[in-house]
Order: C-alpha cells, then sequence, then structure tokens
C-alpha cells in the first residue's frame, strides 16, 4: 500500500513505523473492540530505545508500554521520537491518556500513521501534543495501519462489525463436487491461514446448511490464538443437538441465532447445555442480517468471519453487507457440474455486478494454492 504523504519521511523513519506495526500485531486478537497499538522509541542517536504493544482489552496502552521498556533499561524517554501507529489517545478511560504522559515525558517528536477516528479522540491528542510543542508529523505507513485496524475503523463509525466473506474453491469457482465431497480443495497450510482468520476477528458465523453438511467446530486450532464467538443461523431451531459447536468444551461461546418464537417453542434444551440463544427478526423465512449485524455491534462484536455456504454468501453480497472477501483458490478443476461458491445474485446487467479492490495476491507457502484478498467498493 502506497501514500505520497510517505515521501517527506526518510528510510528510517519508515523502518521504524514498520517495526512499530509488527509491535502492534502483538495484540492480535486481545483487545477487540480497541485498535491494535503499537510504539517505538528512539533518541537523539537514532538509537531504538523501546518499543510496546497494546497487548490486552483494559491493558496498558502502547506508549505507556514502550516507555515502561526504555526505562527499564535507564534510558530517558525525554527529547526521544515516538512513532505510533494510531494517534496517542487523549481523554480517562480504563487507562489515563498517552497524549498526556507524552507531554509529561517531554518528547521531542511523536510521528502518528493516523488519526483516530473515535469521537473521543479525533485530533485531540494531536492537539495536546503541539500545544505542548511538541512536533507532530501524520501520514506514515498510514493505509497500513488503517488496514491493520479495518475492524476498529469500521465499527468506531458505524457501530456496525466488519464482516470477512471467506471462501475455499476450486479454480473454476466451486466449492463441492455433485455429491457434496469438499475435503479438501485446498492444503493444511491454506487450512492454517484460515484458522489465523479465526483467531483474529471476533466470531465465525456459519448457516444452517453448512452445519449439517460439515458439522464444524470452527475452533481455533492449528495455530495459537483466541476462540471466537460461534454464530449458527438457524431460523426455525431445528438443528440436531449432537452438533460439535453445541456440545465442546466451546459451547458457551455458541449463539444460535432463531426467532422468538423458535425459542420458545423449542429452545429449553439448547439453553441447558450453555449455548446462547438469540432472537433476531427473519424476513422471508430468513434471518435478517442487518439486524443480526446491529445487535452484534452493540454488543462489542466488531468483526465477524463467515465461513459460508453458497446461501448464506449469496444474502451478505446481495444486500451489500459484505466489507472483504478473501477466496482461497486449490489447484484443482471441478467442472460445471459441481457445487457453486455464490448462490444466484440474478443480476440483469454487469453494471449491477458487485465491484471489488483487489488488495493483494499471494501464494501460499510451499503449496499451489492462491489466496486473493479484495475488499468491497
Amino acid at each position: 500500500m502506497a501514500n505520497d504523504s510517505n515521501a517527506r519521511f526518510s528510510e528510517f523513519d519508515r523502518q521504524m513505523m514498520l517495526r512499530a506495526l509488527e509491535c502492534a500485531k502483538r495484540g492480535t486478537g486481545n483487545v477487540s473492540p480497541n485498535p491494535l497499538v503499537g510504539c517505538v522509541l528512539t533518541n537523539s542517536s537514532g538509537e531504538i530505545i523501546g518499543e510496546g504493544a497494546y497487548l490486552q482489552f483494559g491493558g496498558l496502552h502502547a506508549e505507556p508500554n514502550a516507555i515502561r521498556d526504555a526505562e527499564s533499561r535507564a534510558y530517558s524517554v525525554q527529547g526521544a521520537t515516538v512513532y505510533v501507529t494510531l494517534e496517542p489517545h487523549s481523554f480517562r478511560g480504563k487507562t489515563p491518556p498517552c497524549s498526556t504522559l507524552l507531554v509529561e515525558k517531554k518528547v521531542a517528536r511523536c510521528v502518528i500513521a493516523t488519526p483516530d477516528p473515535n469521537p473521543q479522540v479525533s485530533g485531540k491528542g494531536i492537539e495536546e501534543l503541539r500545544a505542548a510543542g511538541i512536533a507532530v508529523e501524520l501520514g506514515l505507513l498510514e493505509e497500513e495501519s488503517k488496514d491493520l485496524n479495518r475492524f476498529f475503523f469500521k465499527h468506531i463509525v458505524t457501530q456496525q462489525p466488519y464482516v470477512t466473506l471467506k471462501l475455499a474453491m476450486s479454480l473454476d469457482g466451486r466449492t463441492a463436487l455433485q455429491n457434496g465431497e469438499s475435503k479438501w480443495i485446498t492444503s493444511e497450510a491454506s487450512r492454517a491461514k484460515v484458522h489465523a482468520l479465526r483467531a483474529e476477528h471476533d466470531a465465525v458465523l456459519i448457516g444452517t446448511k453448512t452445519a449439517l453438511k460439515d458439522n464444524p467446530a470452527l475452533t481455533v486450532r492449528h495455530v495459537r490464538g483466541r476462540q471466537p464467538w460461534r454464530i449458527v443461523l438457524d431460523t426455525r431451531l431445528e438443528l440436531p443437538s449432537s452438533l460439535t459447536v453445541l456440545n465442546d468444551e466451546e459451547r458457551a461461546r455458541t449463539i444460535l441465532v432463531t426467532s422468538a418464537n423458535a425459542i420458545a417453542d423449542r429452545g429449553k434444551p439448547f439453553a441447558e447445555r450453555g449455548v446462547e440463544l438469540l432472537a433476531v427478526a427473519t424476513s422471508n423465512g430468513r434471518i435478517d442480517l442487518p439486524a443480526l449485524f446491529n445487535t452484534l455491534g452493540r454488543r462489542g462484536i466488531i468483526s465477524i468471519l463467515a465461513e459460508a455456504g453458497p446461501i448464506l454468501a449469496q444474502s451478505l453480497i446481495g444486500s451489500q453487507l459484505l466489507d472483504e472477501l478473501q477466496l482461497f483458490y486449490g489447484p484443482l478443476l471441478f467442472g460445471s457440474d459441481a457445487q457453486a461458491a455464490i448462490g444466484p445474485l440474478k443480476l440483469n446487467s454487469l453494471a449491477q455486478a458487485p465491484h471489488l479492490k483487489l488488495l493483494n495476491l499471494e501464494r501460499v507457502e510451499g503449496t499451489d494454492d492462491v489466496l486473493l484478498r479484495f475488499q468491497q467498493l
């Protein structure tokens, strides 16, 4: 990702911000609904004297962690340059304001990747720093920082969760043979990437047919990471109680989304298992997805990974609820008699087709699988 504003910064500045971005990633999966933030401190000799990250919701922010790191090694941060991936917050919440801390520590310069869109901050931290005589520079690797915090940026502005649709398919866009066989289209390495995606998102979403056909666990197993909420759509609450997500040790993090009538009629056995039942309005016999996402956003679930079959994929795309699409292609061809990845969109012209922006393309290391990542325009 390129940004013309990067040209006014030195290569050293760029390397320090890249390091700060890597620091920020250490909090992946553990700080939601707050943003990922990394911070690097350097002295006038260009020496890194401290670094830190926001690692846990409710814990110390990146800036105080970096200052602690420096001071624990007997460095003074007075006159230091601060590289931070997001504007230092300027209000007292679970922790004191980071902008005030930087002023108190008398740093000389603060390089910020991007302002914080949170209305409680939104430039106030920058103003406090400048008012204290600290040189503030904005925009270094801004797009990279925004991408890292794309979940937070959407939710803080709209109160809606960021929705990623993941599909694994053959080169000709098929997710299963005509007889339903689909394991495995992609490699173990690609599946590990999917598990990393689960750990990154607050919740994983599947539809009724996927739950019945695959009986997935939807847990994080091939990589280290937190377990997401597991959200299963079941309008009439007719899924069998034998499903893995309703019986395993993570079942208290399973949400069955259904109707109020279904809960009244058939909800008791699920509730007794410790599974959460969530009543949401229905439309044409299906869960109203906008209503569901409104509810989830209000309770602090800011990112959803949809591991969807063709019906749910079609609903997300057709309702324009998609923010991101990740396509894993295995080196196979299935033919037109195989099952399509996306249900009918009923388009009458190319102009109606959803248009996407390619974010990146990669070959999954050690395999012939290809991953394409798109953003909804």
